[in-house]
């Protein structure tokens, strides 16, 4: 009998656990799970859980795999507990969910979750969450340069420019970075026996989550210290919002889109409405990148700005959209007079054809294009690419000309302003 035992393997031990109303709810989940990790994996209930994790047992665990769908929302404050529980022990936790809201997910975001899949499991997504949670993270070591070194003022009253495309391809990129680094690079008057001042603190904020490429306009990395920082804005001050920037030639200060690509949904209005004002606290200028989708935080920004660039073009796809956020904005009533149209790829001053389709364009959509921006040529993408502004590519182009005395008249305006309030 005794070597019938000693024949027997020894079992092998837990090292995950699904958490579930139902786990037969998530037929594809215990598929992906016993592919991943064969046998060596347990499920509990949401009641079960709590107990489980004060047993010795739990140490072994390497992540837990909360299931839930909507049916779970009316009470997630067991779920919230299982998370903050899972946290304190050193516990990975993955949430996989199925038709949840995103407030309720950022929440559990929040509360500890590291991973969010969606349910139904796409092909390999649960493997390739479970080795993000459980590989360590690489040192992250910010090269000195683009180290932020700028101090938090907490006494600035910032003006706020979001720029946004009519259409894809309309230039709003090129214009937010642009236009930030020409004000960044704004060198104030010199008065004789003063001691020269300092030019204005810009700060560029990336807010399309999901395809943001200011980083690349930039050469610039993305830090997954901006979705942390984004994931709990209730908790960001002064300090913790300028380390999430990265500063490009310590001129201009950048927050970057977040490494990963997440929902435009998961930041809620508060979210955004909290950094568009630690930003102008510690800042003269806030130009942001918008995404081109309007979602339910575009408000708050419109809101929030003092003048809001939207560029596009001579062509039916920017008239069709220009026409429809219009109906939109003027629908809800909302501050559409804020909107400054930017044409971009403007015809030539030559061109009489092209001035009659602009007046055209302009007649037939009911607003004002206040800024023509002329055609850079092939050569502002590929300078893009190198990761460097117009002005240190291609000072000389006639698109660069053109932005620089933009961030030129914002200033002189807000100059002016600041003056008549004083």
């Amino acid at each position: 009998m005794s070597s019938l035992n000693m024949l027997q393997p020894e079992p092998q031990p837990i090292t995950a656990c699904t958490i579930s109303r139902d786990v037969q709810n998530f037929d594809l989940l215990i598929e992906d799970m016993e592919a991943c990790l064969g046998e060596s994996w347990g499920d509990l209930g949401f009641g079960d859980a709590l107990p489980f994790l004060e047993q010795p047992e739990a140490s072994e665990l390497e992540f837990l795999a909360i299931a839930l769908d909507e049916e779970d929302e009316a009470d997630l404050s067991i779920i919230s507990e299982i998370i903050r529980t899972a946290k304190t022990k050193d516990i990975k936790v993955l949430l996989i969910a199925e038709d949840v809201s995103p407030a309720s997910l950022h929440g559990l975001l929040r509360d500890g979750g590291d991973e969010f899949v969606p349910y139904p499991l796409p092909e390999g997504e649960l493997a390739q969450a479970i080795e993000r949670v459980l590989t360590p993270p690489e040192p992250t070591h910010i090269a000195p340069e683009i180290q932020n070194t700028l101090k938090a003022s907490g006494t600035h009253n910032g003006v706020v420019i979001p720029v946004q495309g009519m259409a894809g391809g309309t230039g709003a990129t090129t214009l937010a970075v642009n236009l930030a680094w020409e004000l960044a690079s704004i060198q104030p008057p010199k008065v004789k026996g003063a001691e020269p001042e300092k030019g204005p603190r810009v700060c560029l904020l990336d807010l399309d989550f999901q395809f943001g490429s200011a980083s690349t306009y930039l050469d610039l990395p993305r830090r997954e210290a901006v979705f942390e920082m984004l994931q709990d804005t209730e908790s960001m001050d002064s300090e913790s919002f300028m380390y999430s920037l990265l500063s490009y030639e310590q001129k201009l200060q950048v927050l970057t889109a977040p490494t990963d690509l997440i929902p435009l949904d998961l930041i809620t209005p508060e979210d955004i409405h909290r950094l568009i004002e630690m930003a102008r606290t510690n800042f003269d200028y806030v130009v942001i990148d918008m995404p081109k989708t309007m979602v339910e935080w575009s408000e708050t920004v419109l809101q929030a700005a003092h003048v809001y660039f939207a560029t596009l073009e001579l062509d039916m796809r920017s008239a069709q959209n220009t026409l429809r956020i219009k109906r939109a904005l003027q629908s809800e009533q909302l501050p559409f007079e804020k909107l400054r149209f930017v044409l971009n790829r403007a015809p030539k001053f030559t061109d009489l054809n092209g001035k009659s389709r602009i007046k055209r364009l302009a007649e037939s959509l009911g607003i004002s294009i206040e800024v023509l921006l002329p055609d850079g040529g092939k050569v502002v993408p590929q300078n893009a690419d190198h990761g460097v502004p117009l002005a240190e590519g291609l000072a000389k182009n006639p698109l660069r000309k053109e932005i620089a005395k933009l961030a030129q008249s914002v200033h002189a305006v807000n100059s002016a302003d600041e003056a008549a309030t004083a």
